[in-house]
């Protein structure tokens, strides 16, 4: 099986109306994300596990089956927490146990008038199954 990486990174802002604190917990237990992430989350049509142990070097799991069949498995381990203010955190993202995706986030919570502007930023190394499908069809050398 032939790979290849690309880095890319992309930041996502919000801004909720509510404190750092309160955002930030909506991301620090399994109770208070799995309504919005894991068996909550439509993403999935059947959640089979579902486990978060939220300190650093704790990991985070998600699997499932998505709509149309495929298999789906998320991992996370945590590397930085601060209370309230930030998350790091290193994960991968499997489809039919296949690694889709490695990636580092970084989610930021800061007060601002009127509630907390989180700010998401991922570095992503994607596996590129489709390079290698092209430059076969291009019969590069």
């Amino acid at each position: 099986m032939t790979s290849s990486v690309e880095h890319g990174s992309f930041s996502i802002e919000r801004i909720y109306p509510a404190t750092p604190k309160r955002v930030f917990a909506a991301w620090a237990s399994r109770a208070a994300k799995n309504p919005w992430f894991g068996e909550g989350d439509d993403f999935l049509t059947v959640t089979s596990e579902y486990t978060m142990d939220f300190r650093v070097g704790g990991r985070e799991c998600l699997e499932g089956v998505m709509p149309g069949g495929k298999t789906f498995g998320y991992e996370a381990i945590y590397q930085d927490i601060v209370d309230d203010r930030r998350i790091i955190a290193s994960y991968d993202v499997r489809i039919d146990g296949r690694r889709n995706s490695v990636s580092l986030m970084t989610i930021e919570f800061a007060e601002v008038a009127g509630g907390t502007r989180l700010v998401l930023t991922e570095q992503a190394r994607d596996s590129l199954d489709k390079l290698g499908q092209s430059l076969h069809a291009r019969n590069f050398a």
